[in-house]
C-alpha cells in the first residue's frame, strides 16, 4: 500500500493524549508554530477543532505535493464559512457543504457529501479512485472500548485490506505511532464510532 503523509491536528504528535487530557494546556504546545498560528492563543482556540484540516493537510501533502499548515487551511475554511465563531467564541464546524465548495475553489478537488451512508459502502469505493473523511467519535483511539456516541472527529480513510475486510486510515488525535498512522480495522469496529457521513473525495 502506498505510504501516505501524516499529520496530527496536534503539532506535538507525541503529546496527544498529554494535550487532550488537559495536563499539557494547547497554548503551551512547544511546536505551535508549525501550525501556522499567530501566537500560542489561536493555537489554544483552534487545535482541538481542526482535525477536519489535518485530514486535507494529509490529501493535499500526498496527492498535490503541498505542505500547507493547518491554521492556514482553517483561514481558508472558515472564509467560505466551513467554521463559524460565535459570540461567546465557541466553534461550529466543521460544516461540510461549505468545505467542499472551500476545496474545489481552492484546490480543485471533486468532493461530496455523503451522509446515512453504511462504511461497506465505502469500503467499495476504496480503490476506485476514492478516499473519504469520515466522521467518527474521538474514542476509536481505543477501538476495544465502547464508545457513548457515534460521531464528533474526522479521520482520513484511504485503503482497505481485502482479505481482513479492514478498513486503512490516519487519524489526526490518535495518541500513539499505531493509533495514528495506517490504523486498521475491521469494518463491524470502524462502525461503532462511525456516524455513518463524511466526504467522499475523488482522487
Amino acid at each position: 500500500m502506498e505510504k501516505i503523509p501524516y499529520y496530527a491536528q496536534f503539532e506535538s504528535r507525541d503529546r496527544v493524549l498529554d494535550l487532550i487530557a488537559g495536563k499539557l494546556p494547547y497554548a503551551d504546545d512547544p511546536l505551535w508554530q508549525r501550525s501556522g498560528a499567530t501566537d500560542p492563543e489561536e493555537y489554544a482556540q483552534w487545535s482541538s477543532h481542526i482535525c477536519g484540516m489535518a485530514c486535507l493537510k494529509m490529501h493535499l501533502a500526498h496527492w498535490q505535493k503541498r505542505n500547507i499548515p493547518t491554521m492556514e487551511l482553517m483561514r481558508q475554511c472558515r472564509a467560505y464559512g466551513g467554521y463559524v465563531v460565535g459570540e461567546d467564541g465557541s466553534i461550529k464546524g466543521l460544516i461540510y457543504r461549505p468545505f467542499i465548495t472551500f476545496i474545489a475553489e481552492e484546490y480543485g478537488l471533486s468532493a461530496e457529501l455523503r451522509e446515512h451512508t453504511p462504511i461497506e459502502e465505502i469500503y467499495g469505493l476504496l480503490d476506485r479512485g476514492y478516499v473519504f473523511i469520515a466522521s467518527v467519535h474521538p474514542g476509536i483511539r481505543t477501538p476495544e472500548k465502547e464508545p457513548p456516541k457515534q460521531g464528533g472527529h474526522l479521520v482520513y480513510v484511504f485503503g482497505k485490506n481485502s482479505e481482513r475486510r479492514e478498513i486503512v486510515f490516519h487519524n489526526p488525535s490518535g495518541h500513539t505511532p499505531a493509533t495514528q498512522e495506517a490504523v486498521h480495522l475491521d469494518l463491524d469496529t470502524f462502525s461503532k464510532f462511525y456516524a455513518h457521513r463524511g466526504i467522499l473525495i475523488k482522487t
